[in-house]
Formats: C-alpha cells, structure tokens, sequence
C-alpha cells in the first residue's frame, strides 16, 4: 500500500481507483478510516451515529471484486451522510430532541445512489438542532469542534461532515445547503463543497422526521458534497443527480450531458469582489480573495472586480428570510412559530435579513407570494450577470472560523460589532435564494492559521461549467492542506 493509501487523507477517486487495481482492499480502507475515528472523532465528535454494517458491506464489496463485479464507480469506498438523511437501519435525528430514537426505514436518494455507486456508509455526522445554525452544537450528541482548533466551531449546519473530511476521518460527506451549510463549513475546515443548483440533487429523505411534514421547505435548499479535491465534488454530483419519482421537481434529465473538460486559464473570465456593500469582511479575509484573484490574473484569467448592478445583497437577504420564514413556519406549531417570530431579533440581531425571517414566520400569504416575485427578478438580475463571466469569485463568509459561542452573538470584524447573520451568511445564503451553483474552495490561511476559503458561483444549471472552472482554479490556488497533527 502506498503512503499517500495508508494516510487516510486520499480522495474518494484515488480510493476507487486503488480498490480496483487491487492495491488496497475495501476492508483496508474501512479500517483504516475507523482506526482513524477511534483516534480522532472524540475530541471532534463528528462522526456521531456509527454504522455497524460498515465493515460487513466492506468485506462483500471485496468478494464482489474477486468474482469480477464492479458495484459502481465508488465501490468499496468509506463515505458518510449528514444526520438528517434518512439511512435505513440508522437512526435519523437531525439534532432534534423528539426524534433522537427516530430510525430509518428507507433510504433518502442521495443515501441510495451513494450505495448503489458502491459505497460503504461508515456513519452519520452532527449537525445542529434541526440544521438550523452555522455552529455545530446538538442537543442530542454535543458539540462538534474544527479540527484546526478544536475551541472553534467547524460551521454548520454540515459541521460534523466538514470536521471528518478535513480531519482523515472519511473522504466524501453527503450534506444539505440551505444557507451556506455546505460551504460555510467547508471554508471553516478547509475542505471543497458544492451546493449544485436547486432541484438538481433530490432531497427525497432529508430532514423527514416524526411530527414534521416531510418537504417542508419547497425552495432555497440543496444537496451536495463535502471532500478533499473539486474531482471528488465533479464525481459525487454525477452520482448523485438525475431524476428521481420521489421529487416530481427534479428534473427528468441531466441538463448537461457532457462533462466538460478543464478551460485552459486564459479562456476564463472571473469577476470578483472581496467585499459587498453592507457585508463587511475582515482583512484577512478579504487579502485571501484578493491574493486569489491576482493568482488567477498571473496565471492568464481575464479578472474583473465587478458586481452585478441590480443585485442587491439585502434585499436577496430579506426575502431568503420572508420565504424561509413562511416555509418553516408552515410546518411549525403555532405557539412555537409566535415564540420564534418574537425573539427573532434577540437572537439573531436587527437586521434586514431578520426582518425578513420574522415577517415571514407571520404566515402572510401575499407577502410570501411577493417574496416569490422579487426572487424571480433576483434570479434573472443574477442570471444576466453571470452570463458574462465563467464565476463569480466572493469570500464564503466575513470571517474564519470562530471560537464557539452563544448562538446568534455579533461577531467582531476587525473591532466592528457585526449581526451573526451578517458575519457568517451575507456571502452565502443569496445564492440559496437564487438557486444558483456554488463551490466552496480552501484558498488560503489567517494569520493564525485558520483556513479561509472563496467561493466560485456559476449560472444556474450550468453546475458541470461551474465545477470545471473550480478544478482549474484549485490547481492555481493550490492543494488541500491537512489540519497539524492529523
């Protein structure tokens, strides 16, 4: 076995490949993964709900292999899912007290076609109470902590999948987005994220728990991977899309049906921006982007600092709030809907953003209607944009990760009180409004150490572009980078 096989930190693609040249057998890379999480999942506590079958499905994956049969393209290879998709044996809890003994009975789609690719499921990682948090904090198993400073949050609400991808503890986490949750803990952890277009990837299975109306939130979220390399992020999408008779809205075909192969950097033009009105950055963060695009200019990318005219970034804010607040709200009782509806502003700060959440949580169905109306012209705002350029370079959020803390607290910018929504998910939650493709790609380090990421977004549907542009950019900014001591 090959050092980079035997250090826990190859990709999924280098995994698969290996098992198939019969370099390392299913049942070395299981091991080798849960020698690792005994070693380092309890002080991270990411991998949370281990899967007992794992090592067996690993074992019949390498009897398949000796009689010739190859399950997929993943066959044999360790992954974990985000615990709020449902996998049948497992227990299903999405941090929500009332279903901590919830188990599933089904699979959720993207559980299936991981499986039916090949994979093994080594377990099931944290999130926060309902997925609602970009810290990492369940009222069920406890904290989980970044494993570049284990004082910090790895982000949320995918934070347990971030921590163990960054750590060696599994090379590919199946997550959910529906206001930065994959790529706020990607850029906190120094790992690769995709959320890909709305409706690309079914969400059959996620987050269907007892007492909750299953599908409640109709728009805004999305479904991805978290991994060590943009090939692994290319490689899972393609697992992972296409149709799907659980969600009628998936579409019935690919939109793409070829893979791009990597522009070459001159054919590529980048817009940028390293901060936007009302959504301050620290300098650190903003250096990053900066450095990144110079990277790219070097390198023979065409680089403009722009930002699109019409989009305005509170108003996408606002309306991500009044459209996630009647989503959630509809599924919510009503005392408890009037109890988030008042304390919104205590918790979460006086912002536009807020404002929007708690009017939502009203249950006012023109203002929903409306809201509906300004995400078109938003999309479409967007849309003309980005028809100019190959992505659109942002900082992922306003600061790395920070040290853990009470929910909702401002975080300090440079010496600025800033709201948490602001700080953490000004720069990713409107291109959940948009539905557009996101890539959440490490970049570089704080003066501290902590990594900090950019984000590439694309056209909407044009996820494969999208992902191509981001593998060639990742080659100029450089590797993924190991936490010390992992």
């Amino acid at each position: 076995m090959s050092a980079d096989l035997g250090s826990g930190f190859a990709t999924a693609g280098e995994l698969a490949e290996a098992i198939r040249d019969r370099q390392i057998s299913a049942v070395e890379a299981h091991d080798l993964h849960a020698d690792r999480i005994a070693r380092f999942n309890p002080p991270l506590n990411a991998i949370v709900i281990p899967n007992p079958d794992a090592r067996a499905r690993a074992i019949a994956a390498d009897e398949a292999l000796a009689r010739g049969e190859l399950w997929g393209p993943l066959h044999g290879v360790p992954v974990t899912i985000k615990d709020i998709f449902d996998v049948r044996g497992l227990r299903n809890t999405a941090g929500y007290p009332p279903a901590k003994d919830n188990v599933s009975t089904t699979d959720a789609t993207v559980t299936a076609r991981m499986q039916g690719a090949g994979a093994v499921v080594l377990g099931k990682t944290n999130v926060p109470l309902l997925c609602y948090d970009w810290q990492c904090d369940s009222p069920i198993f406890g904290r989980s902590n970044n494993p570049w400073d284990v004082s910090r949050t790895p982000g949320g609400s995918t934070g347990g999948g971030a921590a163990a991808v960054a750590a060696g503890l599994s090379p590919l986490e199946v997550g959910s987005d529906a206001a930065g949750s994959i790529r706020i803990p990607s850029h906190f952890c120094g790992v690769y994220g995709l959320k890909p277009t709305e409706d690309r990837v079914s969400g059959a299975g996620h987050g269907e728990l007892p007492d909750r109306p299953p599908g409640g939130l109709r728009h805004l979220v999305s479904f991805g991977p978290l991994a060590r390399s943009v090939a692994d992020l290319r490689l899972a999408l393609a697992l992972l899309e296409g149709p799907d008779p659980r969600r009628v809205e998936v579409p019935p075909v690919p939109p793409v049906a070829r893979r791009p192969d990597l522009p070459r950097p001159e054919s590529m033009r980048i817009a940028w921006m390293d901060t936007l009105p009302h959504c301050p950055t620290s300098a650190e963060t903003a250096a990053v982007v900066l450095a990144a695009a110079q990277a790219l200019e070097t390198a023979g990318c065409r680089v403009e600092r722009v930002a699109p005219l019409h989009f305005e970034i509170e108003e996408a804010l606002a309306t991500w709030g009044e459209i996630n607040g009647f989503e959630m709200g509809a599924m919510t009782p009503a005392p408890i809907r009037l109890l988030i509806r008042n304390t919104t502003f205590l918790g979460l700060g006086r912002t536009r953003w807020t404002r929007g959440l708690r009017g939502g949580f009203g249950m006012n169905g023109p203002r929903y209607i409306k809201a509906l109306t300004t995400r078109e012209r938003l999309i479409a705002e967007l849309e003309a944009f980005l028809n100019g350029f190959d992505a659109w370079l942002l900082p992922v959020a306003a600061v790395p990760a920070f040290r853990h803390m009470r929910s909702g607290k401002s975080l300090d910018v440079d010496g600025t009180s800033v709201p948490y929504t602001t700080a953490v998910g000004s720069y990713a939650a409107p291109f959940n409004l948009t539905g557009s493709p996101a890539v959440s790609l490490p970049a570089g380090q704080s003066p501290e150490g902590l990594p900090i990421g950019v984000q590439l977004v694309g056209r909407r549907w044009d996820d494969d572009h999208l992902l191509a542009v981001a593998e060639r950019v990742a080659e100029i900014l450089g590797p993924f980078r190991r936490p010390p001591g992992y």
